[in-house]
């Protein structure tokens, strides 16, 4: 087919395609399918494969050039596309061309037939720009304070829960259980402010009203008024600068039987710890493990998140759309239901679908930019992995863990595992490379529990 065309390239990552397919092939493709037609039709008072096209065309006319125009569009964009040259102007896969204006050109055999489509491809960025990059790594040590916050968290996990003795108050880390519900100025219960059997620890702060001092030293069954004043600038916006009047009645008091920190502990744990002295040691290695993870995790963050700011460019919408629902997708597997249905629970709330996705799995757009940044870099730099790197991964994970090296290789005889640890090693020593090129400076002290908590 002899087809010309042109591109032109639009905003958000888009292009326009015009391409025109000369008269000769309009004429002979149009015969071959009405050929094709008249071969299979069936139509009263002829043998099929045998009514005339002058026939076919009177009866069909108008419907058959439409659908003949259609198929002539289609050769002439596998043609256009699948050649050697189109490979930066494909149309991305969840992005199929759409005719200008959702209209067919008309059918003129004695014509040329030019025709215009849009369509999305993948966008193309040059990250050159590193000025002013700088990466503050946060310090963190690792000492006896940690170990024994951790070891307080393993005691808390092990702990007996025991009901408290009737007549024992309220004391901070008690577990209760309350039934409450919200008042008005007339002492009535405010519609759907109920709620019966709420479990939290005092002291937590894990309770709607804040309430876990105003507890302190009531018994079970004893039922109290509580009037709070929050404060103007209070995170919580139901709350801020509001005075509340709770009804609150402790139905239970429950409080934890630490076990005592030694080695029949470290036992219960796991039977591969004798002593406590082998439980302290294993819980040093994995914090050191974890913070060296998430130090590596907050500093190619910050490196990409400045790379797209300094290097920007346009995402197209069918890309956003089509990972907003792999993530809506995913979340609904979590949640053990279906898009649909999660969709309905969640958006009744007043919310945006678009929100939502970006509360739970972070900026959609943010992190598609992060994503093509890095692979294209890697694929400027030609970064690969040899299989000597692949081994000390192997050797590395194993030290982390505490395992041996076989028992790595059997988790990694999967290939979607294998590739997976290639990758993230290919990314690895692109971000070496990388950071030799910015600035990479100490940050604030940070305590190892903190580290987890967000961004620093």
């Amino acid at each position: 087919m002899n087809v010309t065309k042109e591109i032109t390239k639009i905003e958000n990552s888009a292009v326009k395609l015009t391409a025109t397919i000369a008269q000769a092939d309009v004429e002979s493709g149009y015969k071959t399918e009405l050929a094709k037609y008249a071969k299979n039709i069936q139509m009263p008072g002829f043998r099929k494969g045998h009514v005339p096209t002058r026939i076919i065309e009177q009866k069909y006319g108008e419907a058959l050039k439409y659908e003949i125009v259609g198929e002539l569009i289609d050769n002439a964009l596998n043609e256009i596309l699948q050649g050697d040259d189109a490979k930066e102007y494909r149309p991305l896969p969840y992005s199929q061309p759409r005719l200008e204006d959702n209209k067919l050109p008309e059918l003129d055999i004695t014509k040329d037939l030019t025709f215009t489509v849009m369509y999305d491809i993948f966008p193309k960025v040059e990250v050159k720009n590193f000025n002013g990059i700088t990466i503050k790594e946060p310090q963190v040590q690792i000492g006896d304070k940690e170990l024994e916050d951790e070891l307080k968290s393993i005691q808390e996990r092990n702990a007996a829960v025991l009901d408290k003795k009737d007549g024992d108050p309220v004391e901070k880390d008690n577990i209760v259980t309350i039934d409450y519900s919200e008042l008005d100025d007339n002492g009535n219960v405010i519609e759907g402010s109920k709620r019966d059997g709420f479990v939290f620890t005092v002291g937590s702060g894990e309770d709607i009203y804040k309430i876990d001092d105003d507890i302190i030293g009531m018994k079970k069954d004893e039922t109290k008024q509580i009037t709070k004043t929050y404060d103007k600038k209070d995170p919580d916006e139901e709350l801020a600068g509001k005075t509340k009047k709770i009804s609150v009645t402790v139905k239970a008091i429950k409080v934890r039987n630490l076990p005592a920190l030694d080695d029949d502990l470290a036992q219960d744990v796991s039977e591969k710890y004798k002593t406590l002295d082998d439980l302290k040691k294993d819980l040093t290695r994995q914090m050191e493990t974890a913070k060296t993870r998430k130090l590596a995790e907050l500093k190619s963050q910050s490196l990409l998140e400045q790379l797209v700011e300094k290097n920007p460019f346009d995402l197209p919408k069918s890309m956003i759309e089509a990972e907003q629902a792999a993530r809506w997708d995913m979340m609904a597997q979590q949640f053990q239901t279906t898009p649909e249905q999660l969709e309905k629970m969640l958006l009744s709330s007043g919310q945006k679908k678009e929100d939502l996705i970006n509360q739970w799995t972070g900026n959609t757009e943010k992190m598609l930019k992060s994503r093509i940044i890095v692979d294209t870099l890697l694929r400027e730099r030609n970064i690969s992995v040899t299989p000597e790197e692949v081994e000390g991964q192997y050797q590395k994970i194993a030290d982390e863990q505490g395992i041996t090296v076989d028992e790595v290789k059997k988790h990694y005889d999967d290939p979607r595992n294998k590739e997976y640890l290639v990758d993230e090693t290919k990314e690895n020593k692109l971000y070496e490379e990388l950071y030799k090129e910015v600035k990479v400076s100490k940050g604030d002290k940070v305590a190892f529990a903190d580290l987890f908590k967000g961004n620093n």
